[in-house]
């Protein structure tokens, strides 16, 4: 049987196209999503006009009552969990004078809590038959620090900081913990970025260019399929960040 992967966050961007290509490499994917139900069952109807089934699923992960129930669709059809790719994130640019104690708990709940959450009911099945692997999807703003975005680079900050302690601690059971820190992408969440800004960050990156999503997955079925890299925070920046 094929793996089988649960993506958060699914709909767009990053995740959509993880999900996207995950399938049609023979992967049984599991597209989480939570607002975005048009942008799901758009993906889902591209991959069936190519003939390939693809499971959606909503919930809010920042809630474990509706994570339970994600990971439990998963064990109840497919009765394993092989791949979990947590993506599910929101960005914010504001001062940090101005960020209030609702904005922050916002964030660390959607950018890390789904994290600990969606890991921790996902482990328990991957413990059992000893072999897994989680893919964190951060930012390179965990790795620098964002100016006007220090929530979210603190919620990222501690996806990084989960996936080495996780790495040490689930090595022995064979299962592999690692993050993706994405550098400047082009994707909806970036989309406040005027063309003088996407310049600046072009002649600031060595390879001269931005990246895209498919920059990502391709890093993301790497390391699927490795067996001997865990515990690793990755970053694809062109880079901006040596």
């Amino acid at each position: 049987m094929s793996k089988v992967v649960i993506v958060t966050g699914a709909s767009r961007g990053i995740g959509r196209n993880i999900a996207y290509n995950l399938a049609v490499n023979g992967y049984r994917v599991i597209a989480n999503y939570n607002n975005s139900e048009q942008e799901a069952l758009k993906l889902k109807q591209q991959l069936e006009d190519k003939g390939i089934d693809i499971d959606l699923f909503k919930a809010n992960v920042s809630k474990r009552a509706e994570v339970k129930k994600l990971v439990d669709f998963a064990i109840e059809k497919y009765n394993r969990i092989d791949v979990l790719i947590n993506n599910a994130g929101i960005a914010e640019e504001k001062l940090f004078t101005d960020i209030t104690d609702e904005e922050f708990d916002k964030m660390m709940k959607v950018n890390l809590y789904s994290a600990f959450y969606t890991t921790q009911e996902t482990v328990k099945y991957m413990l059992r038959v000893h072999e897994g692997c989680i893919i964190n999807i951060s930012s390179i703003y965990a790795l620098t620090g964002g100016s006007c975005e220090v929530h979210y680079s603190m919620a990222k900050a501690g996806l990084d900081g989960m996936t080495k302690s996780l790495a040490r601690e689930l090595g022995p059971s064979n299962i592999r913990v690692n993050s993706i820190a994405p550098g400047a992408i082009d994707t909806d969440m970036n989309s406040y970025l005027t063309d003088e800004d996407w310049k600046q960050i072009i002649q600031e990156t060595p390879l001269q260019k931005i990246g895209y999503p498919i920059d990502i997955t391709r890093c993301v079925k790497w390391l699927i399929e490795d067996e001997f890299t865990t515990g690793q925070v990755i970053s694809p920046n062109g880079g901006m960040v040596i």
